[in-house]
C-alpha cells in the first residue's frame, strides 16, 4: 500500500459516479458534490449523469476515459456494480478508485452510506493511502484471428449460451492442455473477483495480497474439475470445442462477447492494475467477516488466551 502523492488544492479534481437510478446516490452526489467545491476542488460529473444529479459548478465529462484523466480520485456512489462501471474510465487514466457502498454487500466499497460526510472530509485532507489490485486482459481469438480483446477487475467467464445443453471446453494452462470438461462455464479470476462469481462457484477465497489467478469450472461433468491457483505469470486458456453448443464471454458481468465453436479465450495478468483509495487499514480477514457476517463467537485470541492463562502465558 502506498500514501496517496500530494496533490495543489487549486489543481485538485475529483470525477464523481453515482448509480443515479436509486435516490439516495443522488442524494449522496449533492453532499459530496457541495463539500468538494465548498473545498475548492474541482468536480466532474457523467454526462449520462448530469441532469438526474441536477447539480450546478460541474465539470461534465462524455462518459470514456477522458473524464478520469488528470482527476486525484473518482468517488463511486453505489454497489459494486457502479465501481465496476467506474473502473473501466479510472484504470486508463492510472486514477484511484473511491467506493461508498450504497447498495447490499459491497465487497469493494471502502466506506459505508453513514460514513459519507466524513468519507468527504478525508478525501479534502487528502488523507487516504492507495493499493493496487491485479486485473486480468482477455483475448479472444479464432482460427488464429483476434476477434476481441476486453479486461475484467473480477473475472473473465466463459458460460453456455444455451440452458438445456452443456458446454464443452478444454482448459489449457501456459500452453499446455490441462482437461476437457462438459460444463456450465469457467470462471477465470483475480484475487479481487475471488470472492464475487468465482466464491458462488465453490473457488477459494484468496487475500488480495496474493498475486494468483483463478481457474473455477462451473458445474463440471468431469472427476478432475476442482479450483486451480495458478501463477500470476500463467497464459490461461479456454477453448469452445468444435460441435459444442454457442458459448458468450462476460467479463465482470458488464462485457461481453459471443464465442462461436472453436472460440479461443486467452486470460493473462493485466497490463495495468487498478488502483482503490483506501481510507482505514483494516485486516482482509475482518472484512470477510464484516461483509459475510460470519459467525466468530468463541473467539479468544491470542493475547487474550495468554493474559487468561494462571502464569500469565509466560513459561519456564
Amino acid at each position: 500500500m502506498t500514501p496517496s502523492s500530494p496533490t495543489a488544492r487549486e489543481h485538485r479534481t475529483v470525477l464523481v459516479v453515482a448509480h443515479t437510478g436509486r435516490p439516495e446516490a443522488v442524494r449522496s452526489a449533492h453532499l459530496v458534490i457541495e463539500r468538494l467545491t465548498a473545498a475548492g476542488i474541482t468536480v466532474r460529473v457523467l454526462k449520462g449523469e448530469a441532469e438526474d444529479i441536477g447539480c450546478a459548478g460541474v465539470d461534465v465529462m462524455p462518459s470514456g476515459p477522458a473524464a478520469a484523466e488528470g482527476a486525484e480520485l473518482v468517488m463511486v456512489l453505489g454497489g459494486d456494480g457502479t465501481l465496476l462501471r467506474a473502473a473501466d474510465l479510472a484504470r486508463p487514466a492510472g486514477a484511484p478508485l473511491l467506493g461508498v457502498n450504497l447498495g447490499h454487500v459491497g465487497f469493494l466499497a471502502e466506506a459505508e452510506r453513514e460514513d459519507l460526510a466524513a468519507t468527504v472530509d478525508r478525501v479534502v485532507d487528502q488523507c487516504y493511502d492507495v493499493e493496487e489490485r491485479m486485473s486480468i486482459d482477455v483475448v479472444v481469438r479464432r482460427n488464429g484471428e483476434v476477434i476481441g480483446t476486453t479486461w475484467a477487475l473480477n473475472e473473465a467467464t466463459v458460460e453456455k449460451a444455451e440452458r438445456e445443453r452443456m458446454l464443452e471446453v478444454v482448459a489449457e494452462i501456459d500452453g499446455r492442455p490441462l482437461s476437457n470438461w462438459g460444463c456450465d462455464g469457467v470462471v477465470c479470476a483475480t484475487p479481487t473477483g475471488s470472492t464475487a462469481y468465482a466464491f458462488s462457484a465453490g473457488g477459494p477465497v484468496v487475500w488480495p495480497e496474493v498475486e494468483a489467478m483463478l481457474v473455477v469450472p462451473i458445474s463440471a461433468h468431469a472427476l478432475f474439475a476442482r479450483p486451480l491457483v495458478v501463477s500470476p505469470a500463467s497464459l490461461v486458456a479456454v477453448e469452445v470445442l468444435p460441435g459444442t453448443p454457442r458459448a458468450v464471454l462476460w467479463c465482470d458481468g458488464r462485457r461481453t462477447l459471443d464465442l462461436p465453436p472453436g472460440a479461443r479465450v486467452e486470460v493473462r495478468r493485466g497490463a495495468a492494475p487498478v488502483r482503490l483509495a483506501r481510507l482505514h487499514l483494516t485486516p482482509f480477514t475482518d472484512r470477510l467477516v464484516t461483509k459475510f457476517g460470519l459467525p466468530v463467537t468463541g473467539w479468544r485470541g491470542r493475547a487474550r488466551a495468554q493474559a487468561e492463562e494462571p502464569d500469565g502465558g509466560r513459561r519456564g
